[in-house]
């Protein structure tokens, strides 16, 4: 069975780092500074409660994974969102996607934002879309900062 929860104690970082450290928006990215997002970002864990986490039986197997940057009020960044690629298909993407729009800290927000390279469909089902007027989006970018600590 597949459950979502913002327990920390349940966060696998190996698991997190381990996919965001190869996925197309952060390679390279430092397990430091993963933790260090999570420790100051709002978090959810998929899991499957059915299979046993490798190396701490007492917890269950983490499947995926949400990181949620806001005030709690006006704003809100949804970012490293991801189901593994073995657990794709079971509804877990869309169970996550769920809980982090419904979950109460998230309500009443002007802006929920995120960026997204291949999963318009998914996000679309939760009220996301293009942004309204392109030129008013910018940004500072540096795409060396994961390779350094």
């Amino acid at each position: 069975m597949l459950q979502v929860s913002t327990d920390p104690s349940l966060f696998d970082l190996g698991v997190i780092h381990g996919f965001l450290s190869t996925c197309y928006w952060s390679p390279g990215i430092a397990r430091e500074r993963v933790e260090r997002a999570i420790r100051n970002s709002m978090c959810f864990g998929v899991y499957d409660t059915d299979q046993p986490r490798t190396g701490d039986p007492s917890k269950p197997s983490q499947v995926g994974f949400a990181r949620v940057i806001t005030d709690r009020a006006t704003y809100a960044y949804l970012c490293d969102v991801f189901v593994l690629e073995s657990q794709r298909g079971r509804g877990a993407s869309k169970l996550l996607m769920r809980t982090v729009v419904e979950h109460p800290d998230l309500q009443g927000l002007r802006r929920f934002c995120l960026m997204t390279r291949d999963a318009h469909g998914l996000y679309a089902q939760f009220g996301f879309g293009p942004t309204p007027d392109p030129t008013r989006y910018m940004e500072r970018v540096d795409r060396e900062s994961y390779r350094h600590p």
